[in-house]
């Protein structure tokens, strides 16, 4: 009877103790909120945007306010990607914990080496940003540091589960490591070739698997493709050297399209971001579909777009 009154009695003192908080973060982008839905797989999360929205523009709407103003912590991408509507989203959320320089704002482009950064910007060079190409989500040797750095910043907020998320980081940086040697081998086969895009949201990972940027179906950054741009790339001496025309999936296919009727060459769809579901759940399975797709279209081989 006193060993059962001893373990009633520890029962009762742990149901007595306060539950743990739950981790609550909020995602400016889809790829953030994968990220550490790998670091910390219990916290409650928000995401603002989807792969279908173009995260330049998002609307500062009431359940994103409310969002924010419960979360312990913000992960976005920074380099000014989220400039039209992050700042009116934290001062309307009024969270002192988020909040630029406070720890609980965590931008994953000041852990990163960004491509592109600009001494001068002004509204006649279209959609530049200061910083550098904030599209660094698919840059396969910069995202460990990310990681590394927002796995320190969640033990910060959440010191309880800090030893946790750093065993997480150091499961998931091996895996990745692993995955990165598998795209290099890949890589060697699609080095040399060239494809079409529209804004520079692969430039990351088109540069790293050597694959050259033939042209750009935006006159200007993040400026809709006119028709008169579009009748003058086809006299692009590049244009007849691509394997594809890579457009993601929230952005509008009929530039591409059109494109596409005048040359032949193969327009292919992919996210731009994690999907949440099948093999682009993951920042890894997003990255190895991509790479999929435009080894697919380098071979001739049609498979479709996502």
């Amino acid at each position: 009877m006193g060993f059962r009154h001893a373990i009633m009695t520890l029962l009762l003192m742990v149901s007595a103790l306060p539950a743990q908080a739950q981790l609550r973060v909020f995602a400016c982008e889809p790829e953030w909120a994968a990220l550490v839905r790998e670091l910390a797989p219990d916290a409650e999360l928000t995401t603002a945007t989807s792969y279908l929205q173009d995260p330049h523009y998002i609307e500062a709407r009431p359940s994103l306010i409310a969002a924010v103003r419960r979360a312990d912590i913000a992960v976005c991408t920074g380099a000014s990607l989220e400039a039209g509507w992050l700042p009116m989203l934290l001062q309307r959320a009024s969270n002192p914990d988020i909040q630029p320089g406070r720890p609980g704002l965590f931008f994953a482009a000041d852990h990163a080496r960004l491509h592109a950064p600009h001494d001068h910007v002004d509204r006649s060079m279209g959609d530049v940003h200061p910083e550098g190409n904030p599209h660094v989500h698919l840059a396969p040797d910069e995202l460990p540091d990310i990681a590394r750095a927002l796995a320190d910043r969640l033990g910060e907020i959440e010191p309880g589960a800090s030893a946790a998320i750093q065993g997480r980081y150091i499961r998931w940086r091996g895996h990745w490591s692993r995955m990165r040697a598998e795209w290099r081998e890949k890589a060697k086969e699609l080095e040399g070739h060239s494809v079409v895009v529209q804004h520079s949201s692969f430039q990351y990972l088109l540069r790293w698997l050597g694959v050259e940027t033939a042209v750009d179906l935006e006159p200007k950054p993040g400026l809709p493709p006119s028709a008169s741009h579009l009748s003058q790339l086809l006299a692009e001496p590049n244009l007849g050297k691509a394997s594809a025309i890579l457009i993601a999936s929230h952005q509008d296919p009929q530039p591409a399209e059109w494109l596409s009727e005048h040359t032949g060459i193969r327009v292919v769809v992919v996210p731009g971001t994690v999907t949440g579901e099948g093999p682009t759940e993951t920042l890894g399975g997003l990255i190895s579909e991509i790479i999929r797709q435009i080894e697919s279209a380098a071979s001739g081989v049609s498979h479709g777009g996502l």
